[in-house]
């Protein structure tokens, strides 16, 4: 499997994003929250993602576009483990919640964290 982030594997339907904030399910890992919902979505891959980062705790354009960076990589350096375990396709939206910046080797370790916790979830 390719490592890469593609555009077909990114969250951008607005119509998926209103409906994943109403109805879906939540998993943390702090400083990071996914929520998370089974649905169609039109793409040839297991699972849709998008970041986020609060603008709220981020006044700054250039802190919030780096820690946006620094999730798609580390989703994108272990997203394996989620497309390994998962059958139905899923659209999740990964936030930052934490008010000061992370580096990047701690967030990988949470992300690996919080990718382990939603593939327990989901596998219950």
């Amino acid at each position: 499997m390719k490592q890469t982030l593609g555009k077909q594997e990114r969250l951008k339907s607005k119509t998926l994003i209103g409906k994943l904030y109403k109805e879906g399910n939540s998993v943390k890992k702090f400083p990071l929250r996914m929520v998370y919902i089974q649905a169609e979505h039109g793409s040839n891959y297991p699972a849709q993602v998008g970041v986020s980062v609060p603008k709220r705790n981020f006044k700054k354009a250039v802190s919030r576009n780096r820690l946006k960076r620094l999730l798609r990589e580390t989703y994108r350096k272990q997203k394996q483990t989620v497309y390994e375990s998962i059958e139905q396709p899923y659209v999740y939206m990964i936030s930052y919640i934490g008010r000061e910046e992370y580096s990047y080797s701690e967030l990988e370790i949470k992300m690996k964290q919080l990718l382990d916790a939603f593939v327990e979830k989901i596998n219950q």
